[in-house]
């Protein structure tokens, strides 16, 4: 068990202790309890604020409700001090030996360092990218994409059973524009001079292999025929290829979705009047008028009733309509009855959007809480675009793709690595900066380099020692001193690290832990640039190499632990 796990059944059972003498009423909710360490690291290990959160429920005052805390706190065998600061916040001092316990732990549970059942099984899925399948990724779908894989093996790295989903909008006027696309190259594949590609269609090449394989298949048969004819079977077929393209341009980035749900499937099968009838039963959907647009009322506009969703009963600013003037659906009622289909699989939602989608946050998270009752935790994730840059300049790439760069561009111009790291190096709802030459440049401003630098740098010991010659000899983490004991308790941090980012869906806390983590250790590797004795290794003391490589090792681990979770490989070398 963890250090800060530990001390959290610690707290847990002084306060069982105090219940049971009737000094404190049992059942209290302790769910906002927290147990870390202080933010002034002089003030000791390990701080809780669980008199100050339980003291108005338990009829007190926080620092009556400490001091009784304290008593029993104080006294188990790994706590040298228990100290109340300010109103209520109960500080603790460990021993030596608590540290070292901890290191011994990171090496015994190894790639488990870190892991937690908080998810307790629990099943939840998470949607991510959904690109409209009409062309290649671009590099606005680069960061929603990186921020969905990493939170999904975040998730599950802390004990939830998590469904990584893509949907399909394969249903909307855009597939069509993609199949008349298609339809204009398969012309050109068998000899017409097409000219420059009208507006409003898709210029990219990225369209020909598809219109050559329909104009092999199926000859000159629908050159002049009616759009009826051949629009649905172009627009399968488009769906199918830009689907495949679009798999392979996430294998560049290491993601791999378990599901891909199609939007047109969705309508088929009568998913949105399913949802729609199940909300008409439950008085949550009525027949009704739009208010009139706000400020000046354009001439054409008409009061039309449609099917309403009682949005407002779940605090947006209005009801919102699920079908057009003309029977079909809005993107709103579509969304909502794919909502629908994955709460009755799951137990918990989370979408990932662009920032562009934020107008429709309110709405879909009414439906939500509608159709599930309130039970269904459901969060968005709204992630900034992302600005290309080159040396701090603007930067454009060639557009393969007739109008965009593509994220297959970007990966491989810089590698997989450095794009997931770079895109996790801020909170997702920040705007970002990407600097080509900043990513690969290997400096300690490069927080990509920074960290892989601290991992190979820990490899590189072991092939130290070798050429040094330092005999064998058994580590004694006794011989750890006060700064290296601090490296183990920035190390111990990890777990809870782990659960406070999956909890608040905030991958991107990884990565600056990460980044405390690489910049103790190069601080630790300098200090013995300027004091030979502080060295790792030391040839005529072959006991305390040992530890020190303990330490190293312990340090290595948990870099690969985060840079798992990230996505991104631990390296052993770097040229």
């Amino acid at each position: 068990m963890t250090l800060f796990r530990r001390f959290s059944d610690h707290i847990d059972a002084a306060l069982d202790a105090l219940a049971s003498r009737g000094a404190l009423p049992s059942g209290l909710d302790r769910s906002a309890i927290s147990v870390e360490p202080p933010r002034d690291p002089s003030h000791g290990d390990v701080a809780t604020n669980a008199a100050m959160v339980l003291a108005k429920a338990a009829g007190t005052n926080p620092r009556a409700l400490a001091e009784l805390l304290v008593t029993e706190l104080g006294a188990l065998d790994e706590v040298t001090e228990a100290s109340i600061a300010g109103p209520g916040f109960i500080n603790l001092r460990l021993v030596d030996g608590s540290w070292r316990d901890e290191l011994a732990l990171i090496h015994a549970e190894t790639g488990d360092y870190g892991r937690s059942n908080m998810g307790e099984g629990r099943c939840v899925n998470v949607e991510y990218v959904s690109a409209n399948p009409t062309g290649p990724m671009h590099v606005g779908h680069c960061r929603g994409a990186v921020v969905g894989d990493a939170l999904a093996t975040l998730l599950e790295y802390t004990g939830y059973k998590v469904v990584r989903e893509y949907y399909v909008n394969d249903a909307g006027a855009q597939v069509d524009v993609l199949s008349r696309s298609v339809h204009l190259r398969y012309r050109e594949a068998l000899g017409e001079d097409i000219g420059s590609i009208p507006e409003g269609l898709y210029p990219g090449d990225y369209l020909m292999p598809v219109a050559g394989k329909l104009a092999a298949e199926y000859g000159d048969r629908f050159v002049g025929a009616p759009e009826s004819a051949w629009l649905g079977l172009f627009r399968a077929e488009a769906v199918s290829a830009m689907m495949d393209m679009i798999r392979a341009d996430l294998a560049k980035l290491g993601i791999h979705h378990d599901l891909f749900s199609s939007e047109a499937e969705l309508q088929a099968e009568g998913k949105p009047a399913d949802a729609e009838k199940w909300l008409r039963d439950h008085d949550l959907v009525y027949d009704g008028q739009l208010e009139a647009p706000k400020g000046e009322t354009h001439e054409d506009w008409e009061p039309v009733e449609l099917p309403l969703f009682r949005s407002t009963r779940f605090g947006d600013d209005q009801d919102r309509p699920i079908k057009k003037s003309d029977g079909s659906w809005t993107y709103f009622g579509a969304d909502l009855a794919y909502h629908f289909q994955k709460a009755q699989t799951s137990d918990e939602l989370i979408d990932i959007w662009g920032a562009d989608h934020a107008g429709t946050v309110k709405r879909i998270k009414a439906a939500v809480a509608a159709l599930t009752g309130g039970k269904t935790r459901f969060d968005i994730k709204l992630v900034q675009m992302v600005r290309l840059l080159k040396n701090g300049e603007p930067f454009k790439m060639s557009k393969r793709a007739g109008n965009f760069i593509t994220l297959a561009d970007i990966v491989d111009e810089v590698g997989k690595d450095a794009v997931r790291f770079t895109m996790l190096t801020r909170k997702a709802d920040a705007q970002m900066d990407f600097d080509f030459a900043k990513v690969i440049e290997a400096s300690r401003d490069n927080p990509v380099f920074y960290v892989q630098y601290a991992h190979a740098r820990i490899a590189s010991l072991k092939r130290k020692l070798a050429e040094a010659g330092v005999a064998s000899a058994t580590p004694d983490p006794a011989r750890l001193d006060d700064y290296e004991l601090g490296l183990v308790k920035l190390l111990a941090q990890f777990p809870r690290i782990v659960e406070s980012s999956a909890s608040a869906r905030e991958p991107h806390r990884i990565a600056f832990f990460l980044g405390d983590v690489a910049a103790a250790f190069h601080a630790w590797w300098n200090v013995g640039n300027d004091r030979p004795d502080a060295r790792v290794i030391l040839p005529n003391d072959p006991e305390l190499t040992a530890t020190r490589l303990y330490l190293a090792d312990g340090i290595g681990q948990v870099i690969r632990n985060g840079l798992h979770l990230m996505g991104v490989e631990a390296l052993e070398e770097m040229n």
